[in-house]
């Protein structure tokens, strides 16, 4: 029985022997295989995708040349329908105030009391009215005003072009009837709309075409208009700059009215000598920013350079619109040619 128990058990561990041998010899004939093609076939198929791609786009060139060369006249005509505009520019600067050092000493002496009693003394000077300003003529209720005073709706909304020969707008027909003198535009009255052009369609059209920036090195600022007639374009820019300095000019000639009554009433209501010598300072003062806002007409800003009638059109960019339109052709025509192919295979 011993003997025949050792010889079971041998052939069993040979059998497993042999199971290990089969075993090891099919890992190592598996590695063989997996070591290095299975990196020369990746680089193999990355050579065969770029080689695919390019013959892709080769066999599809005349495809990508058509539809380039169509976007290109696209771009060309589209560039060529923009009509010219010119940018007239003026270049401004703060105007000093007489009384803003005497103001600011006062501000520093009696701004507690002053703002007590309503009253700005405008101790900040020249500088922060400039800013005040600046931002004025960006706001909707500056320039609705402006467009109504100057009674240039029609100039402002209608407008599509210049004729240069005749030196006369040129003006939409189907939104304004210059014979007789009315607006015609298609409108939906079920979205409040009407055939004259609404104050936020009027702001809208014109704020776009404003510009005011300042150095801030040297102070200075530049405010422009851009439109299709250069003769209106350096109107308005003049006239912005009359606007602006009215406009500040008459704030603060009512609030100064209004300061100065007020301080009169409480020097009445008052016995104390030197609450009144402080009021009649202030009084004082308010009456030298009256007399400066009834005479200056150069109130908050200063010209320096005037605008001139621009003779060179500011935009269209023609040549880059055509230049974009190429390349977005180019890359639409390379993506369609690449598409199909794909599609194919």
């Amino acid at each position: 029985m011993t003997e025949s128990n050792n010889s079971s058990l041998e052939n069993k561990m040979n059998d497993l022997a042999a199971r290990n041998s089969r075993l090891e010899a099919e890992l190592s004939l598996l590695a063989s295989r997996s070591q290095y093609p299975v990196s020369d076939s990746l680089q193999s198929s990355d050579e065969i995708d770029l080689k695919e791609l390019w013959s892709a786009i080769w066999q599809g060139k005349w495809l990508i040349v058509g539809i380039t060369f169509i976007f290109a006249l696209g771009s060309i005509f589209y560039a060529r329908s923009l009509p010219n505009e010119y940018r007239a520019t003026v270049l401004l600067a703060p105007a000093s105030s007489s009384n803003s050092s005497s103001l600011g000493k006062l501000a520093g002496q009696f701004g507690g009391l002053a703002s007590l009693a309503g009253i700005n003394l405008g101790g900040a000077g020249a500088e922060d009215k400039s800013v005040v300003a600046m931002e004025i003529i960006k706001t909707w209720g500056f320039l609705e005003k402006f467009i109504e005073d100057n009674n240039i709706q029609v100039e402002v909304f209608a407008a599509k072009g210049w004729d240069k020969a005749n030196n006369k707008l040129v003006i939409d027909s189907e939104l304004y009837d210059e014979i007789n003198k009315k607006w015609v535009r298609n409108f939906d009255s079920g979205k409040g709309q009407k055939a004259e052009p609404s104050s936020w369609e009027l702001f809208d059209k014109i704020q776009s075409r404003i510009g005011i920036s300042q150095d801030k090195s040297s102070g200075l600022i530049s405010l422009s208009v851009e439109y299709f007639s250069p003769e209106i374009a350096k109107l308005w820019t003049d006239d912005l700059v009359k606007a602006i300095n009215a406009h500040v000019q008459k704030q603060d000639r009512e609030e100064a009215i209004k300061s100065i009554a007020y301080l009169n009433d409480k020097i009445k209501e008052t016995n104390v000598a030197d609450m009144q010598s402080v009021f009649y300072q202030l009084i004082e003062e308010q009456t030298k920013t009256l007399m400066l806002a009834e005479v200056s007409e150069e109130y908050v800003f200063k010209t320096i350079s005037p605008a001139k009638v621009p003779e060179q059109k500011a935009k269209p960019k023609r040549a880059l619109i055509v230049v974009l339109g190429i390349m977005l052709g180019g890359m639409l025509a390379v993506m369609i040619v690449l598409i199909q192919h794909f599609r194919r295979s």
